[in-house]
């Protein structure tokens, strides 16, 4: 086994000479990340601010289910995507399963109850303050729904980059239904399991490395978004003092 500070050595080299293999994972990797997020919260978000504005018998029972759902076994949902894409299974005609597409489908499992969940909470805690000038402007559902969408969208955004987050660390479910497979299916969580287990250490902390400053990235991200959000709010309650 390579001597750490060594290996450590190849791996900023590796980062820092723009190596091919290793920035190929990576785009795949934010390809795959992104993409799911995107449709995560384009399914979770409505659903989410539905929840916010809704009452009805089983409201309870429906929030106790997405907050269950939130900690899905990311190896569970890999096995069930497995089933229903691979050939005997009922979508297998579509051919996803082994690529890029079939861990997208995978990650956005995972992260749709995760934006569902997060987003309700938000917007049903903005739908407490708007509730009576909704009712005085005699707005619609759908109405109240894309106005929250649109006040809460910095908050909301927050909620995104958590989706992104969640997805771009997950590794069990994309091992199972991508494969891995070298210049197809690799990702940055998977290959740094490779990797390691192979001994190619600069490779894998290389991808370590990458993995953290996106991380960073994502919780600066979050943090910037947050301190706009309040900025925003202070304008807006100057404005109406």
């Amino acid at each position: 086994m390579q001597d750490i500070g060594e290996a450590f050595h190849l791996a900023l080299t590796l980062v820092l000479s723009g190596d091919a293999d290793l920035f190929e994972i990576v785009g795949l990797s934010l390809q795959v990340s992104l993409s799911a997020t995107l449709i995560a919260c384009a399914i979770g978000l409505p659903v989410g601010a539905l929840l916010a504005v809704s009452r009805f018998r089983g409201r309870g029972a429906v929030l106790v289910m997405i907050n269950a759902l939130m900690g899905l076994p990311p190896v569970v949902v890999g096995l069930l995507v497995y089933l229903y894409l691979s050939r005997s299974g009922p979508l297998g005609f579509l051919g996803l399963l082994y690529t890029p597409g079939a861990m997208i489908v995978a990650q956005t499992i995972l992260i749709v109850p995760i934006v569902a969940a997060l987003s309700r909470q938000v917007l049903e805690d903005l739908h407490g303050e708007y509730a009576e000038q909704f009712r005085s402007l005699c707005l619609s559902r759908w109405q109240s729904i894309t106005t929250l969408l649109w006040d809460g969208r910095y908050a909301l955004m927050t909620v995104g980059l958590a989706g992104f987050g969640r997805a771009a660390a997950e590794v069990g479910a994309v091992i199972i239904v991508g494969g891995n497979i070298d210049h197809l299916t690799r990702v940055m969580t998977t290959a740094i399991a490779l990797e390691t287990s192979k001994g190619d250490l600069p490779l894998a902390l290389a991808l370590g490395i990458v993995l953290l400053v996106i991380a960073l990235g994502v919780n600066a991200g979050v943090q910037m978004l947050r301190m706009s959000a309040a900025k925003q709010a202070s304008y807006g309650a100057a404005a109406n003092v």
